[in-house]
């Protein structure tokens, strides 16, 4: 039996074709042991397994295009063969002529045949130079892609060039190859990022670039510009962790728009305090000369000579780059202008406590904690067993830069007292002291005590942002016990038209006539309907990072964490007076259901998509929704990425304008500030566009579902009740 066995193992010199008809046969049965092992005992039989193979795939097509089940079959049993039979792979002259032939067929080959042939056929071995010129003849054919992915296997990229092997592949639209291109290779990131860089410089033609590939098959040129390109490059920089110092165009070009926006703020909507924008224009511009240069003609477009100078003056303009009107004026300029310009501040700062909602609590009872030992004494009393506390944290406002925002201040509020930790300078301490666990384990404790009762408001992306500053944290949101989201309480409160003006003026009126207030969203809406003022707002997009704090960023951090104590105990007192259930006591302060985790970070002051982002106190009502609307009621503008959804919100009567796909997607903002539109937008760019319209004024919408679900979840989440009239209402015939 042995001899027998063991002879029909020799090589008979088998054709390999009969072998595949066989091997054809039993895939078509779906006899896959059989299958298997007719593989392994037919290649022990042929005279070269390793020609054997070739010839089979030579003499077929069907393993081509996407790839097919059996071949894959084939060449995975093949390997697992050969690493039982280690005397079977070839070398010398022989194998070289099987590595010529296989290397002319793996530009056709499916992804997945890729690896086990070049296994087989022991590619990495063979001759670099020859490789490179094979890699080369398939990009002088145009087959860009092929050329890049056999150079990602054979690792070949360090001998190439990087601009020259990826510029054809991003102008057809495959930045994922161009990445994993570049993904294990730090200079050459930096290589690529320095070209994509110079092409993004303003006096750049970026048809130079396009000019050498005329009549390039699948060039997509609405998705090669700048804006694209510096989309990528910002990607790029956060994935591969590389400083960016390196793409000073890009980077200029942010901060421009952010100077842009700081102006709009300022100038335009007056929700900035003078100091708040001078930390983020000093914080922006900086030493750049490019970026002071528009920042003198931005002031000459805002303010008169008087006023530019003062401002350039703050801002630590040279002069020489000052016009010569606003140097003359900055000379002119002497120290009591400045204490004019205080005086004038404090007064309107005194004339409008009356209008905004005011720490109950004395000033030296708000404590700003930088050391260990005084952070103690807020844990001592904070972590007690019934406590109830308020949460809330600030960060820095990235405007559209690299990063997930860092928090640079932790808000605890109690009953008498509230806490402000210096979270960055803490977390330094402790790691100094080689204790970097022990201001986590704190925070881990408080979250994580049911019997500790903690209220926020979008606590999700607060938690979001606390995980970027503290990887020991990142848990948090999952072990947390015991918390009450009072935005998930908000959007069951039941507000009527009457009961949403300020001060005697509805939304509807205009920003002259509110003396230049915006109209109150989020949190500040909430406090204003249930304790009776709004929260000032002027200080949250200050810079937290900034040390140290001033007083008004001081005193707006405390407000903000209080003041959701007493929202809380007025909602618990009398939850009917505000349209809850009379059990809202019981269910907020009840056992806490547990969530998955969400996966976007939301805007604290940003209601959340219904489609799982929402972290909430459990409550035993459904939730409400906000009262219900018409589609002609509702104005929104979706961001290019949405178009479909824009379409078929339209068709049902809603009014939408359609952002273009070479539109930036910031003109989403400017169009929605303009008109007073919902942006309706999903992935980075709501990280972006949230931080530049009013509370809630921003969607994310789900982008793997189709258009009709996203329109239910749209109309569901704003209340908009649609009937059969509003049907192609807006549709042209």
């Amino acid at each position: 039996m042995n001899q027998d066995s063991n002879s029909s193992d020799q090589p008979t010199g088998q054709d390999p074709l009969v072998l595949l008809k066989t091997l054809r046969l039993l895939w078509t049965k779906q006899e896959l042991g059989k299958l298997k092992e007719e593989i392994r005992r037919g290649f022990a039989r042929l005279e070269d397994p390793l020609a054997g193979l070739l010839a089979m795939l030579e003499s077929s097509s069907d393993w081509k295009g996407k790839g097919h089940s059996l071949w894959y079959c084939i060449t995975t049993e093949l390997q697992l063969w050969m690493k039982a039979h280690p005397a079977v792979p070839q070398s010398g002259t022989k194998l070289k002529k099987l590595q010529a032939r296989v290397l002319g067929m793996l530009s056709q080959c499916p992804a997945n045949l890729l690896d086990p042939l070049m296994s087989i056929y022991q590619l990495h071995t063979a001759d670099r130079n020859y490789l490179l010129e094979h890699v080369s003849h398939l990009y002088l054919q145009g087959n860009y892609k092929e050329a890049a992915m056999l150079s990602i296997k054979l690792k070949l990229q360090p001998d190439q060039d990087v601009e020259k092997m990826c510029t054809p592949l991003l102008l057809q639209d495959k930045a994922n190859v161009v990445e994993e291109y570049v993904a294990e290779y730090p200079e050459l990131q930096r290589k690529l990022l320095h070209t994509l860089d110079t092409w993004c410089e303003p006096s750049f033609n970026i048809r130079d670039i396009i000019r050498p590939y005329q009549g390039l098959s699948n060039y997509k040129p609405d998705k090669f510009n700048r804006r694209v390109l510096s989309k990528l490059i910002f990607r790029l920089l956060e994935r591969f962790n590389v400083d960016s110092a390196l793409c000073p165009n890009v980077i200029n070009q942010r901060h421009l728009r952010t100077l842009n926006y700081l102006f709009y703020k300022r100038f335009v909507e007056k929700t900035m305090t003078e100091e708040n924008w001078a930390d983020h224009i000093q914080s922006t511009v900086g030493e750049n000369r490019w970026l002071q240069g528009h920042l003198v003609q931005s002031l000459l477009r805002h303010c008169d000579a008087r006023g530019a100078a003062r401002w350039a003056r703050h801002c630590q303009v040279p002069p020489e780059m000052l016009p010569h009107a606003v140097a003359e004026e900055l000379q002119k300029l002497h120290i009591q202008d400045r204490v004019g310009e205080v005086t004038k501040a404090d007064n309107y700062e005194a004339s409008k406590k009356k209008d905004y909602y005011q720490l109950p609590i004395p000033r030296e009872n708000i404590h700003f904690l930088q050391t260990w030992e005084e952070t103690l004494q807020c844990w001592e009393k904070v972590l007690q067993a019934g406590q109830v506390v308020g949460v809330d944290m600030e960060w820095k406002p990235s405007f559209g830069m690299v990063g997930k925002p860092r928090v640079a201040l932790l808000q605890l509020a109690l009953k008498d007292e509230v806490f402000l930790l210096d979270l960055p300078r803490l977390l330094e301490q402790a790691e100094a002291e080689g204790e970097k666990e022990k201001l986590p384990h704190f925070i881990q404790m408080l979250f994580s005590d049911a019997a500790i009762t903690k209220l926020g408001y979008g606590m999700s992306g607060d938690l979001s942002s606390l995980a970027a500053t503290c990887s020991a944290l990142k848990d948090t949101e999952k072990q947390m016990q015991g918390v009450v989201d009072l935005l998930a309480v908000d959007k069951q409160l039941q507000w009527g038209k009457d009961s949403r003006k300020v001060d005697g003026l509805s939304p509807e009126h205009s920003h002259e006539e509110r003396g230049g207030r915006q109209p109150e969203k989020g949190l500040s809406l909430l406090v204003q309907h249930v304790l009776g003022k709004p929260l000032d707002k002027t200080e949250r997009l200050s810079n937290w990072e900034k040390r140290p704090l001033r007083e008004e960023q001081i005193l707006y951090a405390a407000s903000d964490a209080y003041c959701l104590l007493e929202i809380y105990e007025r909602l618990c007192k009398d939850p009917e007076s505000f349209g809850l259930g009379s059990d809202l006591t019981e269910s907020l302060v009840g056992k806490q259901s547990k969530k998955p985790r969400a996966k976007k970070q939301l805007n604290k002051q940003e209601a959340p998509s219904p489609s799982g982002q929402e972290l909430q106190g459990p409550s035993t009502e459904p939730s409400r929704p906000p009262a219900p609307i018409s589609p002609q009621e509702f104005s929104v503008v979706c961001d290019n990425m949405l178009q479909g959804l824009g379409r078929y919100l339209r068709c049902l009567g809603v009014d939408v304008r359609l952002l273009d796909n070479e539109d930036d997607h910031r003109k989403a903002a400017e169009i929605a500030r303009q008109e007073g539109r919902v942006i309706l937008t999903s992935g980075l760019p709501y990280q972006t566009l949230r931080s530049q319209v009013g509370e809630g004024r921003c969607f994310s919408v789900n982008c793997s579902q189709k258009a009709k679900e996203q329109a239910l979840q749209v109309l569901k989440h704003f209340n908009v009740q649609v009937s059969l009239g509003d049907i192609f209402s807006r549709c042209q015939v």
